[in-house]
């Protein structure tokens, strides 16, 4: 009887030993310290614009392109890792896992960016998701099988974002103030023959909401590694690439619609212009 409660023992010991191991090599730290600054990040918030001090305004639409290398740290990496997520990876735990943020439909053709109908998160996952079904021949029996081919939207698939942006100039504090009102992320159109056919639009997302998400989470700096910033920090700075492609009108179109190809790139860096023509105006030296 003994014998076998020393067996019993010495074989729980070890157990606890090997969980004990196990356990400590979870808690491993992966660097030289704990990297916790932009977990603990808060929001700054915007600064009060009255409408009685707004003498000018303009709403702009831009695309991001991510495949451009200012933009990579955006982009970057398609899988996560440690430290860092891709700017979809944070968007979509935001959505699916912790409920932060609230996606809303853009409309069944693509032009609702007024948040009009909020999704959830039930609709962004099968938005995320597709599944299709082929027959194809099975060389054994020589009959039809059924296939289930599950398609996932993943990070790498989404190249380019748009963003809606005011443009204001509030004649109290006197100076031209920008705000990201909207983002919406576009995924690639793959035809049946593998080829990429265009972009379309996923979601939209309210920035103000979608900042308290985007400030805990780091984006890659290049130069230091000890210094990265958030992704609100990067859009806060606007270090990021863009493309205008539609400025508000009163025919409400974009500019793709009445011009095409070097034309409309050329519109674009043409209202870019103007805009900093007109705030540089505004004062005399």
């Amino acid at each position: 009887m003994r014998n076998l409660q020393s067996i019993l023992f010495a074989a729980l010991l070890f157990t606890g030993i090997g969980m004990a191991g196990t356990s400590q090599a979870q808690t491993v730290l992966d660097g030289a310290y704990i990297k916790e600054h932009a977990k603990t990040q808060r929001v700054v918030p915007y600064p009060y614009i009255r409408e009685a001090d707004v003498m000018w305004s303009r709403r702009v639409w831009r695309e991001i392109d991510l495949r451009q290398k200012i933009n990579l740290p955006l982009y970057y990496p398609t899988e996560p890792i440690n430290d860092r997520k891709s700017l979809f990876d944070v968007i979509k735990q935001g959505i699916l896992e912790d409920g932060s943020i609230t996606a809303y439909d853009p409309g069944p053709i693509g032009l609702d960016d007024e948040f009009t109908r909020a999704l959830l998160p039930s609709e962004v996952k099968e938005m995320l998701s597709s599944t299709d079904t082929t027959m194809t021949d099975n060389i054994y029996t020589g009959e039809l099988d059924t296939v289930i081919n599950i398609t996932e939207v993943t990070s790498d698939k989404v190249r380019k974002y748009i963003i809606k942006e005011d443009w204001t100039f509030d004649r109290q504090r006197s100076v031209m103030d920008i705000r990201i009102i909207g983002l919406c992320p576009l995924r690639e159109n793959i035809g049946e023959d593998g080829e990429m056919r265009g972009y379309s639009k996923m979601f939209w997302l309210y920035f103000p909401e979608l900042r308290y998400v985007l400030v805990n989470w780091d984006v890659f700096n290049r130069e230091n590694d000890s210094e990265r910033r958030s992704f609100d920090h990067v859009f806060w700075t606007r270090q990021f690439n863009s493309t205008i492609i539609k400025v508000s009108n009163v025919y409400d179109r974009n500019i793709a619609q009445y011009k095409t190809g070097i034309d409309a790139l050329l519109e674009g860096e043409e209202i870019k212009e103007d805009l900093f023509n007109f705030e540089h105006d505004l004062w005399n030296f």
